[in-house]
């Protein structure tokens, strides 16, 4: 299930996404300070151009969709996600969990967010999730 993040999400998305993985394949990968984060989602919580959800399996938040330069107009955005890994890989659930997010995800944009268009990108030397993206229809 993806809902919308809120205040209370703020901590608990920053400890995934300087998660080392995380970090690890993301364009940004130094780790993000609190005052960083805290500026990141005052600016993005109130922008018409973003949307951040919290990804909740099993009733756990556990993991985050970003929606950003997101063009209703156009019906067009650029995405991206990450996951609690700890905390999925602790439950034995971390792969069906990023086959889900990633499925939920599309369906929110190509259905509520009326999307025609969802861009992301993927460094190169990710070549699990490039793979995954290709089986999954990017």
């Amino acid at each position: 299930m993806l809902r919308p993040a809120t205040d209370e999400d703020r901590d608990a998305m920053l400890v995934w996404r300087n998660h080392p993985q995380v970090r690890e394949v993301s364009l940004t990968q130094h780790e993000i300070g609190a005052d960083e984060h805290a500026a990141w989602w005052e600016s993005t919580k109130t922008r018409s151009d973003r949307a951040v959800y919290i990804y909740e399996r099993g009733g756990i938040p556990s993991g985050v969709v970003t929606f950003f330069d997101l063009d209703r107009e156009a019906a067009t955005s650029w995405w991206g996600y990450y996951l609690d890994n700890d905390g999925l890989t602790e439950r034995g659930e971390l792969l069906p969990a990023w086959i889900q997010i990633q499925r939920e995800a599309k369906r929110l944009a190509f259905g509520e967010l009326g999307l025609h268009t969802l861009e992301g990108e993927v460094l190169a030397a990710n070549e699990a999730v490039r793979q995954f993206n290709r089986r999954n229809g990017f």
